[in-house]
């Protein structure tokens, strides 16, 4: 994110004069890559993906835009139930791959090059492994982490990936998986917003998790046109994956590696006794957003708001 702090600032006309042509980092996203690589004038961009715990990494090394890169670890992407929050199984127990640019599950297979050494707590070691996965008696390191494979153009035959989401974070609305990496990019791309931060939250009486989503407004916006945000995210989004709750924030927060926290937003919801934010909410069959009261709370909890 510290680079959509960087292409949110007022533009220079000697933005790209500067002795900056490569950078290396992660959690790059595709709606700040191109914007922030033209405005300063950068030729590569060098993204990379990993954890410390893993036993895979991917690298931008063909310098390819919007893309962790590829690895050279043997990988699988698998075919992941957000809204039971487990792997999904044949009828024989095995993993279901993924189609070509289908997002999925990443697994590392574990070998004797590919370790996963694991952590001191035994138990916790063994949730992170998915044994018997695509044949009887492999192992696989479970990354939490949704990827899909994207067409880069020539690579030698080398898959390159995108990160889409953690599997926490995506959620399930309407029959439908949403990444709130996805909405969040177009999002954020509304005029008045600063920073966005996107989840799904719990609505009584209704499957899955509604969209929520947390804004700060650029500096200078001192009202939040909700409906051209309404009509700007029904023109840019399909009908399940819109927010049905905003939250306008002061500021949005950040982990010291400017990695959004959706944690307390997610346990907040739109319970304005919980929250001093002020929080709007379209209800079914409306177009407009209309502010959060005593009375609409209450419809919503006690699965009377038609949701």
């Amino acid at each position: 994110e510290l680079c959509r702090y960087l292409v949110n600032t007022p533009e220079q006309p000697d933005d790209a004069n500067n002795p900056i042509r490569s950078m290396m980092g992660n959690g790059m996203r595709p709606d700040v890559w191109m914007n922030f690589k033209q405005r300063f004038g950068l030729s590569r961009i060098v993204e990379f993906y990993g954890a410390s715990e893993g036993n895979v990494a991917f690298a931008n090394l063909m310098n390819k835009d919007c893309t962790v890169g590829m690895t050279s670890a043997e990988v699988a992407l698998v075919k992941y139930d957000v809204l039971n929050d487990e792997i999904v199984r044949d009828s024989s127990g095995r993993c279901i791959p993924v189609n070509e640019g289908e997002p999925g599950l990443l697994l590392g297979k574990i070998t004797e090059d590919t370790v996963f050494e694991g952590y001191t707590d035994a138990e916790a070691t063994e949730k992170k492994i998915v044994r018997d996965a695509l044949e009887s008696g492999d192992a696989w390191f479970n990354s939490g982490d949704l990827m899909q494979t994207v067409d880069v153009g020539f690579t030698m035959g080398y898959p390159h990936y995108q990160f889409v989401d953690r599997v926490g974070d995506t959620f399930r609305w309407k029959s439908e998986n949403v990444s709130t990496n996805e909405v969040g990019e177009i999002l954020n791309s509304f005029d008045q917003i600063e920073f966005c931060n996107v989840y799904g939250v719990e609505v009584p009486g209704a499957d899955g998790r509604a969209g929520m989503v947390a804004v700060t407004l650029k500096e200078g916006v001192s009202s939040f046109d909700l409906n051209a945000f309404a009509s700007y995210a029904d023109a840019e989004l399909p009908t399940y994956a819109v927010p049905l709750f905003v939250r306008i924030q002061q500021d949005i927060d950040v982990t010291g590696t400017f990695k959004m926290v959706k944690g307390d937003l997610r346990k907040e919801g739109y319970d304005i006794r919980q929250c001093t934010d002020p929080v709007y909410v379209r209800l079914p069959g409306s177009k407009e957003f209309v502010s959060m009261d005593e009375s609409t709370l209450e419809r919503i909890q006690s699965a009377q708001a038609g949701f």
